[in-house]
């Protein structure tokens, strides 16, 4: 079965070269995109080109996607999948046999390595020193030898169970800690203790670390609000791996200001790019990298590997990994 692939992710040449290479090995053909955009959660614009194809890789246009009938195949080049998360795109999917999948297993390890990472540097009061060493320059031994900590024996909320939180629960076993895990719908299968809504708040007043995994969603909009920061115990942990948009963050600021959190690590704010003058840069305790849990230097050759994996498996009917339709 020869396929033309459409794709309108950004590639690094080197990869680009490979993937081109995997293609055609497979004896299919690509078409690459002119309407693409180097950050990956942006969303495509519409491509006469994709009217072309029997498969799209990247993030092609919702509404051109549910209106080229040729498609087959539709794989998309990220975890997160909002904007595809619709009745419509899914009704239109099913009803012409459409599977669709996106990229969860190329960045559940980056992305919970990047929050065991956070919690390592906060319970060992890493920050701290990096600060010192760039400032003031002093021999904090009395100050911070006796104030450092460990992971073992505290308590570690996860909000959301997806595939990150299931490897993150995984990384943190080793260390010592108690996981739960909250979801709206607990399936039964995740391994750790699963607490829905009436469990919510007593699960967050033990916690010594929550960390968000939320998705963006209408119901998840400042799911992480001052109500919520309120009912976690005090001088608790918070960490945002999810969306921004899932976080109240003037709440959130208000708690950490007022040392209700003790903490906070965000790899996602909004807006994004967040502004040099907005007021989380400086709030008290808070720290910040640049949406890039996900990211990694292998990245663009382990999405190109699990696309081409996925790509295989369909031609053979065989089971896709990360099927989200």
């Amino acid at each position: 079965m020869s396929l033309t692939i459409w794709t309108n992710h950004v590639f690094r040449p080197e990869i680009l070269e490979e993937f081109q290479q995997g293609i055609a090995a497979a004896g299919h053909r690509l078409l690459v995109s002119p309407k693409a955009s180097a950050v990956v959660l942006a969303a495509g614009g519409p491509d006469p080109a994709l009217e072309q194809a029997d498969v799209a890789f990247g993030q092609p246009d919702v509404a051109q996607a549910m209106a080229c009938p040729s498609l087959k195949f539709i794989e998309l080049s990220t975890a997160g999948y909002t904007r595809y998360d619709r009745e419509d795109f899914r009704a239109a999917m099913k009803a012409r046999g459409v599977p669709v999948t996106n990229a969860s297993q190329v960045f559940a390890d980056p992305c919970a390595q990047h929050v065991l990472a956070q919690m390592l540097a906060l319970v060992r009061n890493l920050p701290v020193q990096l600060r010192n060493q760039d400032g003031r320059r002093e021999w904090r031994y009395l100050e911070d030898r006796f104030t450092n900590g460990v992971l073992t024996r505290h308590t570690v909320l996860l909000v959301g169970f997806g595939t990150i939180g299931r490897r993150l629960a995984e990384l943190l076993k080793p260390f010592g800690t108690r996981v739960t895990a909250y979801r709206r719908k607990p399936a039964g299968d995740e391994g750790v203790p699963v607490v829905g809504e009436a469990g919510l708040a007593a699960a967050l007043a033990q916690a010594d670390h929550v960390i968000n995994l939320l998705p963006d969603s209408v119901a998840t909009t400042g799911w992480m609000s001052a109500a919520r920061f309120a009912a976690m115990k005090p001088g608790a942990r918070f960490y945002n791996i999810g969306r921004g948009t899932t976080v109240d963050q003037t709440a959130l600021m208000a708690a950490l200001a007022s040392g209700q959190v003790g903490a906070a690590y965000l790899d996602v704010m909004d807006p994004e790019p967040l502004p040099p003058a907005h007021p989380l840069w400086s709030a008290k305790n808070c720290y910040i990298t640049c949406h890039i849990g996900g990211g990694t230097r292998e990245q663009d050759g382990n999405l190109a590997a699990h696309f081409l994996t996925n790509l295989a498996g369909f031609t053979k009917g065989a089971a896709l990994t990360d099927r989200i339709i």
